[in-house]
């Protein structure tokens, strides 16, 4: 089988691929993926819950009494409805959060921890600040890890503000 002849473009793309810009995303993204994935593996072996419910439960579990619905929890957590509904429906089954109508308008459906989700909780967010602190804060100096944090929260003030 022949080799496909070098096209005109071929450099040009190359050189694209390799830049900078995309190493330094892709290790970035990279990174993330890799922690969340142990993170994920850390809390089903351990907690018998993934990341995701996890997530629900921290934004839940932040400010006791709040109102929270479920189109909230769709939003904060960048998940479609759908996808929501069907994670709630999982995490009720389990007896970690259960829906209530709210009281302003019957047809919203308002998330709130139950007891047994608020353990697990306590639990999950053990073993995610080891691993947090493990993967994410050791491998670092003390003031790589301040330039770090700071720098990605100017990342994501801008982006909040460019979206806003």
């Amino acid at each position: 089988m022949n080799a496909t002849p070098p096209h005109h473009d071929d450099e040009a793309a190359a050189r694209a691929a390799n830049s900078p810009l995309v190493r330094d995303f892709g290790l970035l993204i990279k990174s993330a993926t890799r922690l969340e994935q142990r993170i994920d593996t850390a809390l089903r072996r351990e907690c018998g819950i993934g990341h995701t419910m996890l997530e629900v439960l921290i934004r839940l579990c932040r400010r006791p009494g709040e109102e929270v619905s479920q189109r909230q929890l769709a939003d904060d957590l960048t998940l479609t409805s759908s996808g929501t509904t069907r994670l709630i429906d999982r995490m009720e089954e389990a007896g970690l959060v259960r829906r209530v109508a709210s009281p302003g308008d019957r047809r919203v459906a308002l998330v709130e921890p139950t007891a047994e989700g608020r353990t697990a909780f306590l639990r999950a967010a053990g073993v995610h600040a080891r691993v947090v602190e493990e993967f994410f804060v050791r491998p670092l100096a003390a003031d790589d890890y301040t330039r770090l944090t700071g720098a990605l929260a100017e990342i994501d003030r801008a982006l909040r503000e460019e979206a806003g």
